[in-house]
């Protein structure tokens, strides 16, 4: 059975029209005779969007109970078993009712998905995990309910659904996103033209990234290898040398000619390494690189221009910034560098040739190593080989007279060694041959004839030949042992640079994965792990393998499709594609390999983690209350007892007096007694999900005056600044009573003598804030979480001086109302609790 298709309307605020556009698309899918059903739409009370709606299919909402209170869901179940076409479901980041299936709407949207059905869905930009802070930074209101940036990535298809701030502000003006009562405020504070704009340009923004991974991704399926201008990036090559600080500023500047432009940075190890290449420089270089929004990546080529190339034409660059050659003229006479042969190459990418103070300084090649031997060297010692040892026999032919055989065979060893220097064994060989077969015509008797008379002159000759062959094998060793070292050392700085990204946290796998495919030049990589048991012959079976995360274009489906694979255990297998690697660089694979095996270990067992640590938290809260709650129930059941049994000793004569003492003593101690064991079973009851909770609109204006008669005594320390042009909030009348009677209590009980407690409200968007402030001694910033810590005081030596479940009791009930309690710092000293609750007519 094929996946589902999954296309999501993406806005950048509520109202953009993101539903009006879905049940659109839906009811002209039904002209085209699709089988289209509604799995789940929220019209928020608009009434155009509630005209689209009628006439279409509706499934029946799911309906769950709570902590008393009622609440519809999505039906997962029924659409699957309804089979339509296409479902449309509102509200991908939606967070489902406690008892639910999964606890995110789009896992359910998943489960349809994997059924084979078409999900249209709909979420705002303020709703993505990678946005999130900064939408809170901007607009000043907590999103909670949140949808992982890779969930919305996946779709087929994401549309984004646009309007400008002034046209959404008058579609709010006009009734038509709330209700006419709550437009102003609306207005003046979520919806002002500075915060739409900034959400406008997120969303446009992310859409474009996701439109961009499309694209790369078109461009690696089709193998299209040519440029195409969509956005501008500038590439910027570095060598190591020290002018490269001063090409990454100036591609830095070009890239910020454009907004929304890219940086990158690449550094070219070719196999036999990169001479000149400074570590120090190029860890340097990177900081930079990165400080300044761009990234930093290296790859592997023996031909740095083509290297630098590809990465370019990868990435879909249309810059390319290059340094001015450090090579003098005269080197430039024999080899016209890199400069010169990428741009002759570079077709549509524009390359910038930079001038800088080393150019034309010549290049500083480490003392500590030769380079192996090259195709000119190479060259080199053929011709000199060739033409040397004849050019040699015309020289000395006319003073064979004079000179002896060993003078002779000595000027013919010179040259060969110098063959060999040169162009490595086979040059030396091919020189040592021919000169002893010159020496052995023109110089040993009888001369003219391929025979030696003496057997000295062929000892002397025998000798001749060996010593070439092996000065040729020392200096042919020596290469390769340079090439070798060079290769390690090549191998060390990849590997280097991969702990570097591990160090800074960019272990990800999928990270790792697109280092792997960048470094060797692959089309894409994947880490496959097998699905069951293990078969003769399943190396080729793409069903016995799962794909864990790829990187690139079209990933390989089983080791079998891949060019080249790398067995990390029994179970997974990295599958690369885009040619096969030589030994070396599978080595270095092997490697990477094994780190994206750990990393991908390592978030299971983080997930592991994360799933066992509610059990152990809840192990330490019944170690915690058991130690704790002793405690704080026997001081009033003794405190009550001594009363009552005060009062039942006939023995003595009570006065009125005496009695009424006793009286309250005991009345007080059961009345605390009472308080604890309420909140001991309310907490409870929230660890359990049991407590009922009945939300209603509800006026702060009749809550706050109760919680501070609640407080007896304590009341004449509360001054309280509360409005009634305030909005009537979504909460538990009667539970919100008690978190306000809490905090209060709890900021009297901190404050000094005299100094009295502050309650304020205020509107910001869709919700309402209550601040507590005192003036007491404060929280450190780092305790701020503790306090709410049950069983635990803030500042406890052990648990016998009380179970301290005020706060942590405050924020349960505060979260079961879907509100939220955190502390902060009081301008001048002490402590503020802030309470945040919805509005009641929240849409």
């Amino acid at each position: 059975m094929r996946r589902g298709r999954l296309r999501v309307y993406l806005g950048a605020a509520p109202g953009v029209g993101k539903t009006y556009a879905m049940l659109g698309e839906a009811r002209r899918a039904i002209e085209r005779d699709r089988d289209v059903v509604v799995g789940f739409v929220e019209t928020h009370g608009r009434a155009r969007t509630a005209e689209l709606l009628d006439g279409l299919e509706v499934i029946p909402r799911r309906t769950l109970v709570h902590r008393g209170a009622t609440f519809t869901e999505l039906d997962v179940r029924a659409v699957i078993e309804r089979a339509p076409k296409v479902a449309l479901i509102d509200e991908l980041a939606h967070t489902n009712v406690p008892g639910s299936k999964n606890a995110k709407r789009w896992q359910d949207i998943d489960e349809i998905l994997d059924a084979g059905i078409d999900v249209v869905s709909t979420v705002n930009v303020q709703h993505l995990e990678s946005v999130n802070d900064v939408v809170q930074e901007i607009t000043g209101v907590p999103q909670r309910e949140t949808v992982p940036d890779e969930v919305v990535r996946r779709a087929n298809q994401v549309e984004l659904v646009d309007m400008s701030p002034e046209a959404l502000r008058r579609r709010m003006a006009h009734g038509n996103i709330y209700a006419p009562s709550k437009v102003d405020a609306a207005l003046s504070n979520y919806f002002r033209v500075g915060n739409l704009t900034a959400l406008r340009e997120l969303a446009l923004l992310w859409v474009a990234g996701k439109v961009d991974d499309q694209l790369d991704r078109y461009r690696a399926d089709h193998g299209i290898q040519g440029t195409w201008e969509t956005r501008e990036r500038v590439v910027v090559a570095l060598t190591g040398g020290p002018e490269g600080d001063t090409l990454v500023r100036r591609a830095a500047r070009i890239a910020a000619r454009t907004k929304g432009a890219d940086l990158l940075a690449v550094h070219v190890t070719s196999a036999d390494g990169l001479a000149g290449a400074d570590p120090g420089n190029l860890a340097r270089q990177r900081t930079l690189v990165e400080s300044m929004g761009g990234t930093y990546h290296q790859v592997v080529g023996d031909d740095i221009p083509r290297a630098l190339l590809d990465f370019a034409r990868g990435v879909n660059a249309t810059q390319l910034v290059l340094g001015a050659s450090r090579r003098g003229r005269f080197a430039q006479i024999f080899a016209r560098g890199v400069g010169v042969e990428t741009t002759s190459r570079s077709g549509s990418i524009d390359v910038h040739m930079i001038t800088h103070e080393e150019a034309k300084k010549g290049r500083r090649r480490p003392a500590r190593s030769r380079a192996a031997l090259t195709r000119t060297r190479r060259l080199a010692g053929w011709a000199l080989a060739v033409a040397g040892m004849p050019l040699l026999t015309a020289v000395l032919a006319p003073f064979r007279d004079v000179l002896s055989l060993p003078s002779e065979i000595l000027f013919f060893l010179t040259l060969t060694v110098g063959v060999a220097l040169a162009g490595g064994m086979w040059p030396a060989i091919t020189a040592a041959v021919g000169g002893s077969l010159l020496l052995n015509w023109y110089f040993t008797p009888p001369v003219g004839e391929f025979t030696i008379s003496d057997p000295e002159n062929l000892f002397a000759l025998v000798v001749f030949v060996l010593v070439a062959a092996a000065v040729s094998t020392i200096v042919d060793l020596a290469a390769r042992r340079t090439r070798e070292a060079a290769r390690a050392s090549a191998d060390a700085e990849l590997l280097s640079t991969l702990a570097g990204h591990v160090l800074r946290g960019e272990a990800a796998v999928p990270s790792l994965l697109e280092r792997m495919r960048e470094t060797f030049g692959l089309a894409s990589v994947t880490l496959l792990e097998r699905q069951g048991e293990p078969v003769p012959d399943d190396l080729g079976d793409p069903d016995a393998w799962r794909i864990v995360a790829t990187s690139g274009g079209e990933p390989a489906t089983c080791p079998g499709r891949a060019d080249t694979d790398v067995v990390i255990d029994d179970d997974m297998i990295l599958a690369a594609q885009g040619g096969p690697l030589d030994a070396a660089d599978r080595t270095v694979l092997e490697a990477f390999a094994a780190e994206a095996a750990v990393a991908l270990r390592q978030e299971r067992l983080q997930q592991e983690a994360e799933q066992a640590r509610p059990l152990a938290e809840a192990d330490r809260m019944r170690t915690a209350l058991l130690a704790a709650v002793s405690h704080d129930l026997r001081t009033p059941l003794a405190s009550a007892k001594a009363a009552v049994e005060s009062l039942g000793n006939t023995g003595v004569a009570w006065s009125p007096q005496d009695r009424a003492e006793l009286l309250d003593t005991a009345r007080e101690s059961l009345d605390k007694l009472d308080r604890l064991v309420t909140n001991l079973l309310d907490m409870s009851r929230l660890q359990a999900g049991v407590l009922g909770v009945t939300p209603e609109p509800t006026a702060l204006e009749e809550v706050v005056p109760r919680a501070i008669d609640d407080l007896g005594p304590l009341r004449d320390r509360i001054e309280g600044d509360i409005s009634i042009e305030l909005p009537d909030i979504l909460a538990d009348p009667a539970l919100l009573e008690r978190v306000l009677a809490n905090l209060m209590a709890n900021s009297v009980r901190y404050s000094p003598p005299g100094k009295t407690v502050l309650i304020t409200a205020s509107w910001h968007g869709e919700y309402v804030e209550i601040r507590v402030m005192d003036r007491g001694p404060g929280i450190p910033p780092e305790a701020h979480d503790r306090v709410f810590q049950p069983f635990q005081r803030l500042g406890d030596r052990d648990n016998h001086s009380g179970v301290g479940l005020g706060l942590a009791l405050s924020r349960g009930l505060t979260e079961a109302m879907g509100g939220s309690l955190v502390p902060e710092e009081t301008p001048g000293g002490g402590l503020t609790m802030i309470l945040t609750l919805p509005i009641a007519s929240r849409s």
